[in-house]
């Protein structure tokens, strides 16, 4: 069996750097109209590009500012929505997307590291590119069904920095290319303004992939 392991220089090795309790993600199937408003619904479920839809707005310069990268063992739900052991280390990478001075969301990508090999071993070195403007040039790639979340505002999901008073919606889903699977959640923060945008059409329902979730506009 192939062995991989993390670079010598990557950050030390963690269970989980700071999460403690999960969020309760369900998916969206299980939502009626009362758990899931339709104007929310709209946005939320937006298949298209995230980072697109922020630098259309106008809302002041679209900045990726990663927040923390390092080595870890992935979250229990973050695990089976991968497929993977519960020993496999993946690289967990947390950024702010922001517009102009605010951080409108937080997202969080898991990094399996039996993906990071072949044509995307050099993921490992993302640092400050945005992941999605990889992932989305790939004809191969595929995206699972959301999981949305409703999450405490100053939870520890959530990074200390970017703490609020309000509840969030969170949303998160798979990325796979061929064998590879990569997970990408994001959690829209009290300075998100929701654009206007017809109630989207999943992949898996119309057969063809769409734009980035954590992407420049292509």
């Amino acid at each position: 069996m192939t062995q991989h392991h993390p670079p010598a220089n990557a950050h030390p090795l963690r269970a989980s750097h700071r999460v403690g309790v999960e969020p309760l993600w369900r998916p969206v199937k299980q939502l009626t109209t009362g758990a899931l408003d339709p104007n929310v619904r709209r946005w939320l479920l937006d298949d298209g590009s995230l980072t697109g839809r922020l630098i259309d707005q106008q809302r002041g310069r679209f900045q990726v500012l990663r927040l923390y990268q390092g080595w870890e063992v992935p979250l229990a739900s973050e695990r089976r929505l991968l497929q993977i052991g519960h020993r496999q280390l993946a690289i967990i990478r947390e950024v702010a997307l922001r517009q102009g001075d605010n951080a409108v969301v937080f997202a969080r990508s898991v990094l399996p590291i039996s993906s990071l090999t072949g044509s995307l071993a050099h993921l490992r070195r993302l640092q400050n590119r945005p992941l999605g403007a990889i992932l989305f040039k790939n004809a191969a790639m595929r995206r699972s069904p959301f999981e949305v979340a409703r999450i405490g505002g100053d939870c520890d999901y959530i990074p200390a920095p970017l703490h609020q008073q309000d509840d969030a919606w969170a949303r998160r889903s798979r990325f796979s290319i061929r064998d590879a699977n990569l997970m990408v959640s994001e959690v829209f923060l009290k300075d998100f303004s929701p654009w206007s945008a017809v109630l989207p059409v999943h992949r898996t329902q119309r057969g063809k992939v769409s734009a980035a979730i954590v992407g420049p506009k292509q």
